[in-house]
């Protein structure tokens, strides 16, 4: 390189600076006056144009089932248990009971009160003196036969004082004498009733009557 070309090569290189410096310039105004704020939109209207597709939202759940309800067992007391152990020297035994809740207390009714002594009744008795057996009541078929016993009779007196039942508990060996001694006795017995408490009350007898022939 000569020495004559180096004020060219200066030159050049001024020119060169000062194109850069105007470039800024240019550039700067261009940013002031709104090119540079144009040149954005264009770039960012292609990236605004592009839809975007929304997804989806999830379906919704379905409820969640409702609780079982759960049946809870009536309460069983456990048993007694008697746990044994056998040792060699000692023979231990252990019990564990469950308490129990005592039963309720019922008083027992009270005892009805005692019933008022019976008072026995008076006894009934003879009413004049037909209540008697002679000679002249001995049926004459049975004199002439010759049959004699004795016969146990039950008659009942009743509240007026006659004979109203009698019946023969023992007999005398003969079917006359027997039915002659109810006979009779129906007919002619009498009595003063018996009473209970000032009251008439009908009573039953019981009387042996002996049949026997004389001379």
């Amino acid at each position: 390189m000569s020495y004559m070309d180096a004020p060219a090569m200066s030159k050049n290189r001024q020119i060169a600076l000062v194109s850069v410096a105007i470039l800024h310039v240019l550039l700067g105004y261009a940013i002031v006056s709104g090119f540079a704020i144009s040149v954005v939109k264009k770039i960012v209207e292609p990236l605004e144009a592009v839809n975007v597709k929304e997804e989806a939202p999830p379906p919704d759940e379905p409820p969640p089932p409702p609780p079982k309800e759960i049946e809870i067992p009536p309460y069983v007391p456990p048993p007694e248990v008697s746990v044994a152990s056998d040792a060699p020297t000692n023979s231990i035994t252990t019990q564990s009971t469950v308490a129990r809740p005592d039963p309720p207390v019922v008083a027992p009714p009270a005892p009805p009160p005692p019933a008022p002594p019976a008072v026995a009744p008076s006894p009934a008795t003879p009413r004049g003196r037909g209540n008697v057996f002679s000679d002249d009541d001995y049926p004459s078929a049975s004199r002439a036969a010759e049959e004699e016993g004795v016969a146990r009779v039950s008659y009942v007196v009743g509240t007026d004082g006659r004979v109203t039942q009698c019946e023969v508990m023992q007999s005398s060996g003969f079917k006359r004498l027997d039915d002659a001694t109810c006979s009779i006795i129906q007919r002619r017995f009498r009595f003063n009733p018996a009473t209970r408490d000032g009251q008439p009350v009908a009573e039953r007898k019981t009387q042996p009557v002996r049949w026997r022939l004389t001379n």
